[in-house]
């Protein structure tokens, strides 16, 4: 068919007695070719060898110049399309049997659910993006002959392809998109010289999905949308628009729901594929082991879940039958230089030149945060809030013209999750649009970047038994694989070191008089630092900027010369042995972050005076974990903590303490807060305390817990909440503290640890109207149950309307009811079980996006069974995980 459109258009309709005569040897395109209506002639002629049937349009027996008139095939006005069997529907049978999608279950039911709401809504775009070679158009190609073959929502079916090699042309897309709807029914379009017209019409009229594969800029969306995307609500007809650009999917959607991200495959998810790719395309049985062997996670992992790398990598391992481990070795020992120059990899060209083309692109203040990334291991979980200060240490994300260092941090970090350099943790990668605490380095797009960054001489590693080196650069990792040979470090010339990243086992001779202009000294999780090794460091290295030991816990104490660190922005010594800061860290004009607070196995009598040092102190408790214990542990820290007028993160601070009173009168300094913890809040101090904070206009994320006797102190308390982005309350009793919505507008994250939770406040929560976390702790619900609805005059209203994550813990027996309208967003739900606790769940079916249901604890075999009874019926198919 594709021969006679091409053919077809250049063939003119005039009354001229002329006949055109097609030979196929198909029955189906002999039909197609000859157009609605025909008539048989001769019905069926046998020869021998051939049986011919042929066919002439109607009208063309009796007058030889009788030629087609469209308006043969018209009804009411509009081009009448006829479906039968043809090869379009067959192509989609054979797409569907040949090439079933491997580890896209999740993904597959989501765009299902993304295109239905399109039509609901009657909206004309659903946007689907992602990085190259993460099997956006496979995906969608699912989709779309899925919705050919069952041939009840739409009646005609396109799909275009862009080419990135050409300019965008918009009658040439008109005109490809004719000739595949056209190959779809018994109807030839004459002449397409007005094939935006024709098109227009034909996409204004008819239930069309159509698909455009490989949008590259909004300048090409305009010029489609202007001229073939109908402004009329009432239009059928659905855009699928396939991009590498987050920022062009979001304008081609009509709202932010419409936008649909493709992620790249787990590790379990990407072995199937690979070992499903290598079993098609060899007749020889090849036994693919992903456990017990380092060479294929290794080998998957540097595939970064990317369909079209794996795929090509199992062509290869496919060819190899028994050396496949030999081959596999080999890649992984050379993996980017086997892609870019093996001639096998050939297909993974163009995802380079996506690659380099969207490096060239970025920003200049971007890219050192992307060579930064480097320094991680392969998936290494690591904390966003750590990159940023990290990046600010390093000066990469600066104060600019109404925008702090830090706001411009969290900028550069979007950018890079955006071009999928950096992707959500597989435990949190379900729910999308939240901001992320956790996240992990593509793996392929990781060896790129390590690739191109010791080219340049950015980043030097030691790992494993590196020899002497023969150059140097600005950042150096550490990686536990590396044996600490001395001598092979005290070879690399140091002066231009400005940050050092440790991974394992710590060694004092990693710094010395050459290492003395290094701002970024990064220990975190490093084993054997110790008091007299802190002490070194702070001797050696007085131009630190940023200083993290955190979960080294063997770390008792901070020395006193911790004051001379004048350059310090950034303190984290979480999850040490510390119970004590030195009164020193006052002289830190230029401290912007401090977190604090002892392991446990250090969390035993800390005191309010420490050694000779009788400067009052107050209590610094830990916050660790989801559900936070009502007396968490505790770090002391000096009076005078009102002198670091420049800090915005400030650790949970005991207000009950002896000093409490003074503390919160320093408290009051601190005006460019933006995250602050306070514990020990009671009748007593609660007035003082909303004193102390009511200046903090800047204050986003807020967490408070109470005295255990003063439970019930908050209900009457008004806190400064206009424009919180987090609250965290624990140790509540019945009531809430005065929360007016218009007050809690901008909150996003809620959590809630209490006695008693009333229907009364779940009515309130479910009208914040920009809450997407919500996290409850309660011994004991009201007459037993947790309502999520809100009615108004006897009418279920819509509530709880952007809430993504939803977490539960309940100490007793429980009915968890969804209501018809409550939370049509919830992606998540986790439910936390306790001894003695029960939970019986209704509504759940309401939950129409809901993806993954998380059982945890001392759950019973009953509670899981009712779940997977509810989950099975369910139209998304969510996933139930299992966790004791």
């Amino acid at each position: 068919m594709a021969e006679w459109d091409s053919v077809r258009t250049f063939l003119p309709d005039r009354k001229n007695g002329s006949w055109i005569i097609v030979s196929s040897q198909q029955y189906e395109i002999a039909s197609l070719c000859v157009g609605h209506p025909y008539s048989p002639v001769e019905r069926s002629l046998s020869f021998t060898e051939h049986s011919v049937c042929a066919f002439l349009r109607e009208g063309s027996q009796d007058a030889i110049s009788t030629e087609y008139d469209p308006s043969h095939n018209q009804m009411n006005g509009h081009y009448s399309y006829h479906r039968k069997p043809n090869s379009k529907t067959k192509a989609a049978r054979d797409w569907m049997q040949n090439s079933p999608l491997v580890g896209c279950r999740l993904q597959t039911n989501q765009l299902r659910h993304y295109t239905v709401q399109a039509q609901m809504n009657h909206s004309q775009v659903v946007s689907v993006w992602g990085m190259a070679g993460v099997g956006k158009s496979a995906l969608v190609r699912n989709l779309y002959y899925d919705r050919v073959i069952e041939n009840q929502q739409f009646q005609e079916y396109g799909w275009v392809g862009l080419s990135h090699s050409q300019s965008f042309n918009l009658r040439d897309f008109s005109r490809s998109l004719l000739l595949d709807f056209q190959s779809e029914s018994l109807h030839s379009i004459v002449g397409l010289k007005d094939a935006v017209g024709k098109c227009c019409e034909l996409l204004s009229t008819r239930r069309c999905l159509v698909v455009i594969d490989g949008l590259q800029s909004i300048h090409e969306w305009d010029l489609i949308q202007s001229s073939l995307v109908s402004r009329h609500s009432k239009s059928k007809t659905v855009f699928i628009v396939i991009t590498t650009e987050a920022s062009v999917a979001a304008y081609c959607a009509e709202n932010e729901e419409l936008v649909f991200r493709v992620k790249a495959l787990e590790a379990d998810a990407a072995f199937d594929l690979l070992k499903n790719e290598v079993s098609k395309k060899t007749p020889l049985p090849v036994s693919l082991s992903y456990r017990g062997n380092e060479v294929l996670p290794e080998l998957i992992s540097k595939c970064g879940g990317l369909p079209l790398i794996i795929v090509a990598v199992a062509s290869i391992l496919a060819t190899k039958g028994g050396t496949w481990m030999d081959t596999a070795s080999s890649i992984n020992l050379r993996f980017m230089h086997e892609i870019e120059i093996n001639p096998e990899f050939e297909c993974l060209w163009d995802l380079f030149s996506w690659m380099h083309s969207c490096f060239r692109s970025c920003p200049d203040s971007v890219k050192p945060c992307i060579f930064d990334l480097s320094l991680f291991p392969r998936d290494y979980n690591i904390r966003r809030r750590r990159l940023i200060r990290r990046w600010i240490a390093d000066g990469y994300s600066q104060d600019s013209d109404g925008k702090s260092a830090e706001e411009n941090g969290e900028e550069f970090f979007s950018k890079l999750h955006n071009l999928s350099i950096i992707q959500q943790q597989p435990e949190s990668a379900t729910f999308s649009d939240i901001r992320m605490v956790l996240c992990r380095v593509n793996g392929f797009l990781r060896e790129c970047i390590c690739s191109q960054g010791m080219q340049e001489n950015l980043v030097y590693e030691l790992a494993g038994t590196c020899s002497l080196p023969q150059r140097t650069g600005r950042h150096l990792v550490i990686l536990e694989s590396w044996g600490r040979d001395r001598i092979v470090l005290e070879s690399i010339d140091l002066s231009r070191l400005r940050s050092m990243t440790v991974f394992g086992e710590w060694k004092p001779f990693f710094i010395s008089q050459s290492t003395k202009l290094l701002r970024v000294l990064d220990l975190e999780d490093a084993v054997g630092v110790t008091n007299d090794d802190v002490e070194q460091m702070v001797k050696l290295l007085p131009c630190l900027m940023f200083l993290s030991l955190r979960g080294c816990d063997q770390i008792f104490q901070l020395p006193r010369s911790l004051g001379d660190l004048r350059q310090l922005q950034t303190l984290d010594v979480t999850n040490t042995s510390i119970i004590t800061l030195p009164a020193s860290i006052t002289k830190l004009q230029k401290l912007q972050y401090i977190r604090a607070g002892a392991a446990a196995t250090a969390s035993q009598g800390p005191t309010a005076t420490t050694g000779n040092d009788q400067t009052p102190q107050a209590i610094v408790p830990v916050v660790s974990g989801f559900f936070i214990p009502d007396h968490p542990l505790r770090c002391v820290v000096p009076r005078g903590i009102g002198k670091l007028t420049a800090l915005h993160t400030l650790g949970v601070v005991n207000i009950g303490a002896s000093e409490g009173e003074a503390i919160l009168k320093e408290l009051k300094n601190l005006t460019q807060l933006r995250k602050l913890g306070v514990f020990g809040v009671s009748r007593k101090n609660s007035e003082a305390f909303s004193s102390a904070i009511s200046s903090h206009v800047h204050l986003r994320s807020l967490s408070v817990w109470l005295e255990e006797e003063s439970r019930g102190c908050l209900g009457d308390m008004s806190l400064p909440l206009e424009n919180l982005l987090s609250l965290k309350l624990y140790g509540l009793r019945d009531r809430l503290p005065v929360l007016q919505v218009n007050q809690l507008s901008k909150l996003t994250k809620l959590h809630l640890k209490m006695n008693t939770l009333m229907d009364e406040a779940i009515e309130s929560l479910g009208k914040l109207p920009k809450l997407c976390i919500l996290r409850l702790c309660v011994n004991q619900p009201e007459y037993g149950q947790l309502r999520f609805h809100v009615f108004t005059d006897g009418l279920e209203e819509l509530s709880y309307q952007k809430v993504k994550v939803l977490d539960i813990a309940c100490r007793s027996s429980v009915h968890v009811n969804f209501g018809s309208k409550a939370m049509k967003k919830l992606e998540l739900l986790t439910v936390e079980c306790y001894y003695g606790s029960s939970y019986q769940f209704s509504g759940l079916g309401h939950l129409s996006q809901l993806k993954e249901v998380w059982l945890k604890g001392s759950y019973e075999e009953a509670l899981k069974e009712q779940l997977q009874g509810q989950l099975a019926s369910h139209p998304m198919e969510p996933v139930l995980k299992l966790e004791e």
